[in-house]
């Protein structure tokens, strides 16, 4: 793993519910001879206590997801159904950054909103499956993410990486159960669903193992999943993977780097009960899929996450354990432990109390316990 300014480039990168090939519902702007403009959104903040081995931290942050617009174009075309999404990411959360001012004073820089573009692509449907073109996330862990009980909470958290204070985010199960799909350039085609299956499989803007690698080929990552309803319950089961190959010139030789990776999970429901099992192995990936997502040939690394929820009424208690272990130059355990009550006040609004525990041991960033207390609403249109 890497330092503390590693995290700042995830700022504010999570994924964001049902977002995984289309476009949200939201509110439509506009309908009219088959074309259609709409608009969706979310705002949360949370109230976060922090215990990392006595270090104490109180913050009013963003969650796991982060704050975002969106805007959906669709048309009708004769055979064919254009379409189109962007979608702007901002973070709430204030800096801790002091630099010197003029007079050689300390001086706070206040707020850290950013603003992200972390979707922005077209897709032509047609009988025969999807055409996406442009920036969206990828492949590799995505139902893995997408399928998290604590999308909507917090999430772990880490002072080695710099997410307990205020310019950091969470990361929820990022690095302690999946990686993350972290949006590229890509174009992807994704098959009609039959009996149930879909695949999906893209190319995408490579990622450099130096700043002088050489990369002749695009990424390749592919998703298949399957989903079936029965009575009073359902069934998801997915099966996904990545393959990359960098060449990074050392003195007179070339390092030839392969990165790969394998994800998979299912999930069962059963009336008001809900299960899930996921995983993945991979090579060459930073531990959290952040730093420009490669790493080296030594790189190596699983990991699982196992959760369930049971909602009744408008409450649902979700229980969850992941973890992710492997070998960066040193080996590494990185594990999370949470409880979460979600508390659905309508279709628009929703409260959240969450705990969690994140433990790190024998790594290069040391041996860490916090304990962290998450408590905050999450606004949706």
């Amino acid at each position: 793993m890497n330092n503390k300014k590693l995290t700042t480039k995830l700022l504010p990168a999570m994924i964001a519910l049902g977002m995984a090939t289309q476009a949200q519902a939201g509110i439509t702007l506009y309908d009219q001879d088959g074309t259609t403009f709409s608009t969706d959104g979310m705002i949360n903040a949370f109230y976060v206590q922090s215990d990392n081995d006595g270090r104490e931290q109180s913050r009013v942050k963003m969650g796991f997801l982060p704050n975002w617009i969106g805007f959906n174009f669709g048309k009708e075309t004769g055979d064919l159904t254009l379409g189109a999404r962007s979608s702007f990411w901002v973070s709430i959360n204030d800096s801790d950054v002091v630099r010197a001012n003029a007079q050689g004073r300390g001086e706070s820089l206040g707020t850290d909103t950013g603003i992200d573009v972390r979707q922005f692509y077209g897709t032509i449907d047609a009988d025969w499956g999807q055409v996406l073109i442009g920036k969206d996330f990828g492949l590799f862990n995505r139902t893995n993410i997408m399928s998290d009980e604590l999308l909507l909470g917090y999430g772990q958290t880490s002072d080695a990486l710099g997410l307990i204070d205020g310019g950091n985010v969470s990361f929820g199960n990022i690095g302690s159960g999946y990686t993350y799909p972290f949006p590229k350039a890509q174009i992807t085609y994704r098959s009609p669903t039959k009996n149930g299956f879909q695949l999906a499989v893209g190319i995408f803007d490579p990622s450099k193992s130096d700043s002088d690698s050489s990369e002749d080929t695009p990424r390749f990552e592919g998703e298949l999943t399957y989903a079936t309803d029965f009575n009073n319950g359902a069934f998801k089961a997915w099966l996904g993977g990545l393959y990359q190959s960098s060449d990074d010139p050392d003195g007179t030789e070339v390092n030839s780097i392969d990165s790969t990776g394998v994800s998979y999970g299912a999930n069962v429901k059963l009336g008001d009960l809900s299960l899930t099992a996921s995983g993945f192995q991979s090579e060459g990936i930073h531990p959290a899929a952040i730093d420009n997502f490669i790493v080296s040939d030594s790189a190596e690394m699983d990991g699982y996450l196992v959760q369930g929820s049971y909602t009744f009424g408008p409450n649902r208690i979700a229980l969850s354990y992941g973890e992710n272990e492997g070998e960066n130059s040193s080996d590494f355990t990185y594990e999370n432990t949470a409880v979460a009550w979600f508390y659905t006040v309508n279709s628009n609004l929703k409260l959240v109390a969450e705990y969690d525990k994140t433990e790190i041991s024998g790594t290069t960033l040391g041996t860490e316990e916090n304990d962290t207390v998450a408590l905050g609403a999450v606004l949706t249109w």
